[in-house]
């Protein structure tokens, strides 16, 4: 499957932004989807997952409250809502695809666990 992220961009303090990621290629809805994000000098992290199924999320701890991942599995699309972002949100965003053939309720936050990675999209807050 292929991913395509977007939705990127400047924001200041406070504001929101939604991104999206595309997906093509594959059945989307076999896949349970995730964002995860890379800040300069820092690892990977996980940020939001969503089952295949769509009716289970998990957040990580920095962004629960703040962020919202869903899916429309007609769109073959993974949304991530971000609200009152803050400096420290800044990063590069990667949607990522986790193919599993079991439970449409599975999710994971272990990055090898997703086999397909989209391109990633900026996002800069502002102070």
């Amino acid at each position: 499957v292929q991913l395509q992220a977007s939705g990127g961009g400047l924001v200041q303090a406070g504001g929101s932004l939604r991104l999206s990621c595309a997906a093509s290629g594959g059945t989307f809805s076999s896949y349970a989807m995730a964002w995860f994000r890379q800040a300069p000098g820092k690892e990977r992290e996980f940020v939001a997952t969503i089952s295949a199924s769509g009716s289970r999320t998990t957040y990580a701890d920095s962004v629960k409250g703040r962020c919202t991942i869903s899916r429309d599995n007609a769109k073959d699309t993974v949304y991530l809502q971000m609200n009152t972002l803050k400096p420290e949100d800044t990063a590069v965003y990667y949607c990522a695809a986790a193919y599993y053939s079991g439970l449409s309720t599975w999710v994971t936050v272990l990055p090898h666990h997703y086999g397909y990675w989209g391109q990633g999209t900026l996002v800069t807050v502002s102070s």
